[in-house]
């Protein structure tokens, strides 16, 4: 058994996520979210997508970034065709 580095369980399921600053051991998806996710630097939402970057900052979207000041970030809506 390993305990989450999130909630501090002692679960016999828990795993282990690699990545380039080491490795991390979380009991659910849940705990590996909180633990690894960055943060939207205007609402504070977890980005759990693919979400933007500009200049070393993290924004869930690219009207999160607008509001931030980003402006060479566009949003695709409606850019899809099918």
């Amino acid at each position: 058994m390993a305990k989450c580095e999130v909630c501090g369980n002692d679960y016999d399921m828990s795993f282990e996520v690699h990545t380039k600053g080491g490795v991390h051991t979380y009991d659910s998806f849940e705990c590996a979210i909180q633990g690894m996710a960055p943060t939207c630097e205007n609402c504070g939402v977890r980005i759990v997508g693919h979400g933007v970057e500009a200049s070393g900052h993290w924004y869930c979207c690219a009207h999160c970034a607008r509001k931030q000041g980003v402006s060479e970030l566009v949003d695709r809506v409606g850019a899809a065709t099918f």
